[in-house]
């Protein structure tokens, strides 16, 4: 009787060691998976929006790039407004004989027959106005 009890309470023994361990491991695993999963979704989130942020077409460079076209636009609306004086002007020197005339004596020199042109040398920043008056 002994012997059966004593094989009988090794044979629990060994089955109950292996399987304890394995049942340990078990218990351990459900345990850690909810603070584990947390923690790694934490690390995502905290890595998601680092990118968001940071990343290439991050908020920084959406900013810039907002920055950028704010710029552009109203350089596009200057030269609009520029483009619109240089059209009148085209208008103007196209119906307009005294504008033509004008232009050809300020831009071209012109003279009519029998008129005189006399040509004064540029003033220099440096030198004074005629008349007293500088810039």
């Amino acid at each position: 009787m002994r012997a059966e009890k004593s094989a009988a309470g090794s044979g629990v023994g060994a089955e109950s060691g292996p399987r304890g361990l394995r049942q340990r491991a078990r218990d351990w695993a459900l345990w850690a998976w909810r603070p584990a999963g947390t923690v790694v979704a934490v690390c995502l989130a905290l890595l998601l929006s680092w990118h968001v942020v940071n990343g290439k077409n991050g908020l920084q460079a959406w900013q810039q790039k907002r920055a950028e076209d704010h710029q552009l636009q109203r350089e596009i609306k200057d030269l609009e407004q520029q483009n619109a004086q240089l059209r009148e002007r085209i208008e103007e020197l196209k119906s307009n004989p005294d504008a033509i005339e004008r232009e050809a004596r300020e831009k071209l020199h012109y003279a009519k027959p029998g008129e005189v042109i006399y040509a004064l040398p540029a003033a220099t920043q440096g030198q004074a106005q005629p008349g007293g008056a500088s810039k």
